[in-house]
C-alpha cells in the first residue's frame, strides 16, 4: 500500500508540472494572438508647445471647446497650423476683443478635418473647411497656395498670406504645422479689399449775409437862392413879369376891404 503511494506521488511530480507550463503557453498564445488596439493619439496642445507654438496651445487649453474638438478631430485625422509665438502675442489685443465664441471660432480656424502629410500638402492647392466650418453662412475656410516649397495659407480679411514654416509634428493621423502669422477669418474681421470708410463731410460754412439795406434819402433840392448880381438884363425883367404876375391877384381885395368895414359899421 505504501509502496503504491509512493508511486502515484512520483508520477505527480513528473507530470503536474508539465500540465501546468502547457496550460500556461496556451494562455500565452492565445493572449498574443488577440488583436491589439490602436495606441491613445497624442496631446495636440502638448505636441504644439514642444514644436515652439506654446502661448498658441495655451490659448486653445484655454478654451474647452476650441481643446476637446482639437482632441475629437485627431481620431479621424486632422492638420493644424500653430502660429508662432511672436505671432500670436502681436495679435493678443485684437483677440481680447473677441466673445468667447469667436475665440473658439478663431482657434478651430487653425485646422481642418483631413490628416495632410507634407508631400500631401504641398500638393494641394484650393479652398479647405476648417474645424470652424458649420455648414451654414459661415463657412471658416481658407486657401491653400503652392509656390515650389512654399505652402501659404490666404484669407479674405488679410492681404497677406501666412507661410508655413516647419512641421511641428507628422505621424498620421496627426499633422502640426508651423506659421508665421494668426490666420483671420472674415467672418470675425473686416474683409482685406472692403473699402475705406467715406470721410467726414467737412462742416458747412455759415453763407455770408447779405448787407443791410442803407436808406436811400432823396437830395433835397437846394432852396433858390438870390438872384446873382451878375444876371443879364433879359432875365431881371422876366423875374420881375413873374412877381408881378404872382402879386396882381392880390389887388382888387386890397381894394374892396375899406368898404366892407364901413358897411359893417354902419350896419352896427
Amino acid at each position: 500500500m505504501m509502496r503504491r503511494l509512493h508511486l502515484a506521488a512520483a508520477v505527480l511530480a513528473v507530470f503536474l508540472p508539465l500540465a501546468v507550463s502547457a496550460a500556461g503557453g496556451k494562455a500565452a498564445a492565445a493572449a498574443a494572438k488577440a488583436p491589439v488596439g490602436p495606441p491613445a493619439p497624442p496631446n495636440i496642445t502638448a505636441a504644439m508647445a514642444k514644436g515652439g507654438c506654446k502661448a498658441f496651445a495655451a490659448l486653445v487649453a484655454a478654451s474647452p471647446d476650441a481643446h476637446s474638438t482639437f482632441q475629437s478631430a485627431g481620431d479621424g485625422g486632422v492638420t493644424a497650423f500653430c502660429p508662432s509665438d511672436d505671432a500670436v502675442r502681436s495679435f493678443m489685443p485684437r483677440y481680447k476683443n473677441l466673445s468667447a465664441d469667436g475665440k473658439a471660432s478663431l482657434l478651430l480656424f487653425h485646422a481642418v478635418p483631413v490628416y495632410y502629410a507634407p508631400r500631401s500638402l504641398k500638393s494641394n492647392n484650393g479652398v479647405m473647411n476648417t474645424l470652424a466650418t458649420d455648414g451654414s453662412a459661415n463657412n471658416f475656410n481658407f486657401t491653400v497656395q503652392n509656390e515650389g516649397e512654399q505652402v501659404t495659407i490666404k484669407t479674405d480679411a488679410s492681404d497677406h498670406a501666412a507661410r508655413v514654416k516647419s512641421t511641428v509634428y507628422d505621424k498620421d493621423p496627426i499633422a502640426i504645422y508651423a506659421v508665421d502669422t494668426v490666420l483671420e477669418p472674415v467672418e470675425l474681421f473686416e474683409p482685406a479689399d472692403s473699402p475705406a470708410p467715406a470721410p467726414a463731410p467737412a462742416p458747412v460754412a455759415d453763407a455770408p449775409k447779405a448787407p443791410k439795406k442803407q436808406a436811400r434819402h432823396r437830395p433835397v433840392a437846394d432852396a433858390p437862392g438870390p438872384a446873382a448880381e451878375d444876371a443879364s438884363p433879359a432875365d431881371q425883367r422876366k423875374n420881375s413879369k413873374k412877381s408881378a404876375a404872382s402879386a396882381a391877384p392880390c389887388l382888387p381885395w386890397a381894394a374892396v376891404l375899406p368898404v366892407a368895414v364901413a358897411v359893417a359899421a354902419a350896419l352896427a
